[in-house]
Order: C-alpha cells, then sequence, then structure tokens
C-alpha cells in the first residue's frame, strides 16, 4: 500500500500543481504614485488603482505617513519613500531616478500647455512658454522654493508692463514626470505668476513635436 505522502504527490501531479516541475515565475513589477490631494487625504496609484488614504492608514502594504507641501511620505515593508507628484515609484524601494525620455502634454483651456512638476525635489505648476528664453518664476515662488536669487546676476528684461529688473539662477533639478533635467538657468522677477513659465533653457533640451492638442518632447542625447 502506497503511504499518505505518496498518494497526495501523485494527486497533484494529476491536478496539473506540479506539471513540469517548471519554478514559480516571478512576481509582476508593482508600483506607487501620488497623483493628488483631497484635503488632508493623499490620492495614491497603487498598481494602477486610484485609492485614497489619510495619514496612518494602509492598503496592500503601504502606509501614508505624512502629506505636505505637495509630497507624501509612505512606508513600504518597513522602508520609507517620499513621493513627489506624478513620480512613480517601484514598491521594492526604488525609485526610478529621472531616467524617461519622453514627456507628453494635453493643452487645457485657451490652448495653453500645463503641468505639474518639481524644481529642486518641490511641487511646482508649469505653463508651457516657447516665447521666453529661459525658465521664469516669481519672487514669491523663488522664496518658497528657497532660491538664493538676490544673488544671482542681475538684468532688465522688456514685459508689457515696461522694463523690469530681475535675477539670474541656475536650479539644480527640474522634474516633469519620470524625466529629469540638471542645471536649468532661470530668471526670477517681482511680477505676480501663477504658474512656473517653461521657457527656452528647458525646451531646447528635447526635440517638440505638436499634433493638434498634444505635445511630445523627447530629451535629446
Amino acid at each position: 500500500m502506497p503511504n499518505g505522502r505518496a498518494v497526495l504527490l501523485a494527486a497533484a501531479l494529476l491536478t496539473g500543481s506540479l506539471a513540469h516541475a517548471q519554478p514559480a515565475s516571478a512576481p509582476a513589477s508593482r508600483s506607487v504614485a501620488l497623483s493628488g490631494s483631497m484635503g488632508d487625504r493623499a490620492l495614491l496609484i497603487i498598481d494602477g488603482t486610484p485609492r485614497t488614504l489619510a495619514p496612518g492608514a494602509s492598503y496592500q502594504g503601504i502606509k501614508l505617513i505624512t502629506l505636505a507641501n505637495g509630497d507624501a511620505q509612505v512606508e513600504i515593508d518597513g522602508k520609507r519613500a517620499l513621493l513627489h507628484l506624478g513620480v512613480p515609484v517601484n514598491l521594492s524601494g526604488a525609485t526610478r531616478a529621472g531616467a524617461g525620455t519622453q514627456i507628453v502634454l494635453t493643452a487645457g483651456s485657451g490652448g495653453h500647455f500645463m503641468t505639474s512638476g518639481s524644481i529642486n525635489g518641490k511641487v511646482v505648476d508649469f505653463l508651457v512658454d516657447t516665447g521666453a528664453t529661459n525658465v521664469s518664476l516669481s519672487q514669491a515662488e523663488a522664496d518658497r522654493l528657497g532660491l538664493d536669487y538676490r544673488k544671482g546676476r542681475r538684468g532688465m528684461v522688456q514685459t508689457a508692463n515696461g522694463i523690469v529688473p530681475i535675477n539670474f539662477v541656475h536650479l539644480d533639478r527640474l522634474r516633469i514626470g519620470d524625466v529629469e533635467v540638471y542645471d536649468v538657468e532661470a530668471t526670477v522677477a517681482p511680477a505676480q505668476m501663477n504658474f512656473v513659465l517653461l521657457g527656452n533653457s528647458f525646451l531646447t533640451r528635447f526635440q517638440m513635436k505638436r499634433e493638434n492638442d498634444t505635445m511630445t518632447l523627447v530629451k535629446r542625447l
């Protein structure tokens, strides 16, 4: 009479549980990204599925620690990671280090191309301006980002309101999605602006293609 172990093994083989004796396939890659916020809750995209979490709440092994200044800190398998708006993070804990090469933008109201991104790791709102020589931001935004623009080279620029003084600065990192560029020249002006103008000091690093309401920027190698 066969023993109990032999019977169980035979049953497993018959049902296909051990068919071909192949090793188990590697688990599919998983990711999490911050896509926005609703009050004190973060809107996370976990494996492609939207999920709203409050600080302290968890979902599928991801715990939201804090939500502040447009960033979310999460804990994954005991390790903490900082999520920037729209930047995916692998659930293994490894961040996609800005190695992307393509940005796709869709025109909003008035035909303008707007998007969120970050400067030196802090979230900002961009407006594409192909007529601007440099990335341009207001003094208020520069102060919020901690840019020491007052020590930068000074200049003057003609605007619709006349000639105004500006300061030149260099941005260490400018990021949109998973595309990051470094050492970008920018100007800081006293004017009030709702957006950071994404000028040619950034745009010329890409090949630009526009079709109807879609603009595609492909990073130059």
